[in-house]
Formats: C-alpha cells, structure tokens, sequence
C-alpha cells in the first residue's frame, strides 16, 4: 500500500469534488421509481406527497363499476424537479391491473420482463460501437411495494411476487393507508410480516455492505427495523395548531401525515431522498444490472464457442475433394 504523503504547500486538487459536483449539477441525476400493487392503495397520492408535487394521477378504477384492467400494464410518466439548482429527472413507473384479477396467477411477470427490458436496453447502448456520451438510464431504481393494511399476513401472490421482484431489483415494502388500523394493529402487522420477511428469505433493500462505515451500517439497521413503513399519503394541506400540514380531516380527528408519532410518511420520504437516493442509483447498477449483465455476456460466449464447435465438426464431415 502506497505511503500517504501531505504535500508541503496547497496544490488545489482538493477541488476536484466541487470540480464533479458542478458538472453533476449541470448534467442531472435520473430516478425511476416503479409502484406495485393492488387499485386504491394510494399509489399515486404516496408518490405525489413523497415529491411535494402532482407527478401522476391515478391508474386505478374511481368506482366500482369500472371495468377491471385485464392484465398488468406498465404506465411511465416523465418530468424534471429542481430544488436549490438540482435537477432530478424522475420517472414514475405505475402498474394498473396488478393483483385486481380473479385470477393474478404470474401477474408479475410483466413487470419482471420489463425492468430486464430496460437492462437489456442499457446494455445495447453500451454494447455499441460509437456509445453515447450519456446513455439514457430507464432501469428500475426503486420497487415501492404497497401490501394492504387489512392483511393478517402476505399472500401467495406477495410472496412470489416479493420474491421475484427483489432478485432484479431495490424492493421497499410499505404498509398502505395505515390510518385504518390501530397502533397497535399496525405494530402486530408489522411483526408479523417482518417475521414472514425473513422466513421467505427475501433480498430487500437496504443490503449488508462490507464498505459501509459504522455510521451507515447503523442507520441501515435503524431502517430495516421499520421495513415495512406504514404509511399514510395525502396531497392536502390543512390547518393543525395554526400551522398548514399535510394531511386530512375525517370524523374522527386530523390525520398529519408529517407526525411521525402517526404515520412514517417522514422516515420513507428521507429514506428515498435525503440519506438513499443516491445508494438506490449505485446499488441498481452495480448488483442488478451487473448481474444481468454478466450472465447475459456469459451466454454470448457460450453461444459463440457452441457456433464455432458446430462448424468446425460440419467440416469435418464435407468430403475433401482428391
């Protein structure tokens, strides 16, 4: 190992992470967020409340009446935030028709095709003989999984769908509109699937890291205690103690969406953005997408040697001309 020496006099490399940090700032960062579960869980209105502001309007029926979707469809809304001249360039991934069918036998596998859709994209523009500068990043960051509160535990389809989905990509399970149970239903429930977490053996997201300091080691910790996150979303503002919140009125009291002693909106929202954002970015491409694509590039060569041993024996066989 190299001897760590301090230069006599400033030099001014020092600069270099403000040097990166401009032109990250000019270029952008990119997030795509996919939402994952059953109509009239509050898909939409979580991810509005999370971002403060109206990125997708629901997919789902408005009364039911409505004709059901048939099968799962993949949704994709794009926009740009910026907040103190960061740029997120963010895409909401909706899946309308999840798991809301007589029969949600391999519902998932339309959205298992499309995130390895998406890697498979990536890895062509990679692949190419002149690549872009920048290739266009649509893979899948983040899997918000919406489990609904009335459950006692997961159902086969969770679990498969769980399963499948954590193996190609970050899953973040949450329990949607907590509001409608108890604190202490909402403890039990939360037991209860943590327990069943584990007992299926599910690769949730946060992930043990040998590089971690001890500082993030600890906060993962803290974070996985509270997987599944209750959470309530609301995009309404109302006035609690003279001050405006988000949340709402029902006829049995306020519902603040920011008070962690009712909900854990707050612990998601800085989860996602303020101490995550960017591991979800890393942890996507350098596990996910790099196992993808190794096995992809393992089954090319496969292929090649199997192609080139199958010529070389069919010439074998051509009769030499005397």
């Amino acid at each position: 190992m190299s001897e760590i020496v301090q230069p006599k006099k400033y030099v001014g490399f020092d600069t270099i992470t403000t040097q990166i940090e401009n032109r990250l700032l000019k270029r952008g960062f990119q997030f795509n967020i996919m939402m994952v579960g059953r109509s009239g869980l509050g898909k939409s209105t979580l991810v509005n409340s999370l971002f403060s502001s109206p990125l997708t309007t629901s997919n789902g029926r408005s009364k039911p009446e409505e004709i059901v979707e048939k099968t799962t469809e993949i949704k994709v809304s794009n926009h740009v935030l910026q907040e103190n001249n960061v740029k997120l360039n963010i895409n909401i991934i909706d899946t309308p028709g999840f798991g809301d069918q007589i029969n949600n036998e391999k519902c998932w596998e339309p959205l298992v095709k499309y995130i390895k859709e998406q890697h498979s994209q990536y890895l062509r523009k990679e692949l190419t003989a002149t690549r872009e500068k920048y290739i266009n990043d649509s893979r899948v960051h983040c899997i918000l999984y919406f489990i609904p509160p009335n459950y006692k535990k997961l159902k086969n389809l969770d679990i498969q769908a769980i399963k499948k989905l954590s193996e190609i990509a970050n899953v973040i399970p949450i329990i949607a509109k907590s509001d409608s149970l108890t604190m202490d239903e909402r403890s039990n429930l939360k037991k209860s699937l943590q327990s069943e977490f584990l007992k299926h053996n599910f690769n949730l997201y946060p992930y043990d890291n040998e590089e971690l300091f001890d500082d993030e080691r600890q906060l993962n910790e803290d974070i996985k205690s509270l997987i599944p996150f209750a959470i309530v979303g609301s995009n309404n503002e109302i006035q609690v103690n003279g001050e405006l919140v988000k949340g709402r009125k029902t006829k049995w009291g306020v519902i603040n969406i920011e008070d962690i002693s009712q909900c854990e909106f707050i612990f998601l929202r800085d989860f996602l953005t303020r101490t995550h954002l960017q591991d979800l970015i890393e942890s996507t491409s350098l596990i996910h997408y790099e196992n993808f694509r190794s096995k992809q590039l393992i089954a090319l060569k496969e292929n090649a040697n199997t192609n080139r041993q199958s010529n070389l024996m069919a010439n074998d066989k051509v009769p030499q001309k005397v």
